[in-house]
């Protein structure tokens, strides 16, 4: 059976109302951007929209005809009922990918997954809140703006990024590079992935080898004009190449699907046709080659630290998989996140987005106009909504993201939902984020590294989070833990709420957004951070301090036997 994989607009429901219709319109969306949407693949190699194409037709089925006091169960991207709740509680629960501790394991996963046991969620494809490459580009320009502002007094022109993949997630650098006034240099083993970015605009030039490509990037840095340029090739060779000629980059980092030693990297000396015939026949071979592979790759990567480069890693588990291969200096290599968001993070700052349902921009156009008029005190934001809407390209249902934090976020949602009502918006609008969030993840090579009070596996966080949002009423609630190379490593929670203008919906914001990210600030106070604890005093959130009670045991025993 040949599919299409459209996105539906306008204001025409085939579900029983707009909160069915919405989630609808998002799953559909996330394949119609995804990377392999005939195998629903939405990112990330492995990251799947529904286990497969029966689970799918079911969840599709379902939200046509359930009704609002009725919620979806979904296992892993299958559907396993659709039970009796009440008008105010969610429409889709699901937990993707939860494995019990001791059995979160690569290899367990490989085998589930082979039948057909289990599926990852990834972070935003399995819960339907994938926006395309947009979805990750600002926190990639914010983490280059940061380095701009650490290192390079608040400049990047004339400046080199090397970096490497340009799939669903690591597709965004070379636009927000560029953004950034870079010149940015990204290798990928995949002419495929190369040629969707150049069709899509973001990326600019391909080079048709490493001379050519260090040609054009230091005319531009010469030149001191931004520049993005792509290169096929193995990072793993690559890198340690450009390090041999004693190029040394200003900023190093990689975006390759690192974290899957499987279904992701493509180790050195190896052809993509090679990789995929040895995922069926031996796979332990593959997982050799590919550690073996990401050792060179981030020998050079330190090797360009050494020189004195700004290198990071993005959050794709390189370090974790070198330091296994025999790396001990792996976690030199410092962590995004912690390096240079965690700031951001302890005020619930963080990647925020909306969607447009009735697939018209110009709803996306006048909510722009709203967030530059009453948030125009908000540097972040403002600079932000001005560059994508000069070079950001929509994909799929036209969506935006900004860094809003705690208390911004549910006055725009509200807001919002207010033009649902008076018809200044075309159709309503969907609001998620990414998972990680100030308190939608526990990874500690990622999210959770380094924490102050050395709470970095504790997964309880993402796991109240969720539970806090079904008890707000949000319209989506997921629990993801992590597959294939990510197993054991991850779990997150996502939220998704539809403003379609009703009075409900304002309840299901107000309640489900703020609740949200004060559980994130919260989850930062408790950690020790004073910027979290300064939020907390200025946004009034009821922080139950134990402090307080051990301080008063303390002093008065009698009263705390």
């Amino acid at each position: 059976m040949k599919r299409a994989f459209d996105v539906t607009g306008g204001t025409t429901l085939r579900c029983k109302g707009w909160r069915q219709e919405g989630l609808l319109r998002l799953l559909e969306n996330v394949l119609a951007v995804g990377e392999d949407p005939a195998s629903l693949v939405v990112y990330a190699a492995l990251g799947k929209a529904a286990r497969d194409w029966p689970s799918h037709d079911a969840i599709v089925q379902a939200l046509k005809t359930m009704g609002e006091d009725e919620t979806l169960l979904v296992q892993s991207g299958k559907p396993i009922g659709v039970l009796k709740t009440h008008a105010r509680a969610p429409l889709v629960i699901m937990a993707n990918c939860n494995i019990v501790g001791q059995w979160a394991k690569a290899e367990n996963f490989y085998a589930w997954e082979q039948q057909n046991l289990i599926c990852w969620g990834g972070l935003t494809a399995g819960d339907w809140q994938y926006i395309g490459s947009q979805g990750v580009i600002q926190g990639t320009y914010e983490i280059f703006s940061r380095i701009a502002e650490r290192h390079f007094d608040g400049d990047l022109r004339g400046r080199f990024i090397l970096t490497a993949g340009l799939g669903g997630m690591g597709g965004a650098q070379p636009l927000a590079g560029r953004m950034a006034h870079a010149a940015i240099l990204a290798v990928d083993v995949s002419q495929d992935s190369i040629a969707k970015r150049l069709k899509i605009g973001f990326l600019e030039r391909q080079a048709r080898d490493l001379d050519e490509a260090l040609a054009l990037i230091q005319d531009a840095q010469q030149r001191r004009v931004p520049l993005s340029v792509g290169l096929l090739g193995n990072a793993a060779d690559v890198f340690p190449e450009i390090l041999a000629r004693g190029i040394v980059p200003d900023v190093v980092t990689d975006q390759t699907a690192a974290h899957d030693l499987v279904y992701g990297y493509v180790p050195s000396g190896y052809t993509l046709e090679q990789v995929k015939a040895m995922r069926q026949t031996d796979i332990p071979a593959l997982m050799d080659a590919s550690r073996t592979s990401i050792v060179r790759h981030v020998q050079a990567m330190l090797g360009f630290k050494d020189r004195g480069a700004v290198v990071f890693d993005n959050g794709n588990l390189i370090r974790t998989h070198a330091r296994d291969g025999g790396v001990e200096r792996a976690f030199e290599i410092p962590i995004f996140t912690e390096a240079f968001l965690r700031p951001l993070f302890c005020r619930a700052i963080g990647p925020f987005r909306w969607i447009a349902l009735s697939n018209d921009a110009a709803d996306i156009g006048r909510i722009d106009d709203y967030l530059l008029q009453r948030f125009a005190d908000n540097r972040i934001v403002t600079n932000w909504i001005r560059l994508a809407r000069e070079h950001v390209p929509f994909e799929g249902l036209p969506a935006r993201i900004a860094w809003l934090g705690h208390g911004e976020r549910t006055e725009l949602a509200l807001a919002v939902n207010a033009m649902v009502r008076d018809g200044r918006l075309k159709g309503p609008v969907a609001f998620t984020r990414d998972h990680l969030d100030a308190g939608g993840m526990a990874h500690p090579n990622i999210m959770t590294e380094r924490m102050r009070d050395g709470s970095d596996a504790i997964a309880d966080w993402p796991l109240l989070n969720a539970m806090l949002s079904c008890s707000s009423m949000a319209d989506l609630v997921a629990i993801h833990s992590g597959g294939g190379g990510y197993s054991g490593y991850m779990t997150s929670a996502g939220v998704t709420v539809v403003a379609d203008g009703t009075p409900e919906a304002d309840e299901r914001l107000r309640l489900s957004i703020t609740n949200d990210t004060a559980s994130g600030v919260l989850r930062y106070a408790d950690a020790g951070y004073e910027e979290a604890l300064d939020e907390v005093r200025k946004k009034s959130i009821h922080r139950v301090d134990t402090a307080e009670f051990a301080a008063a045991a303390a002093c008065n025993p009698q009263e705390f036997p």
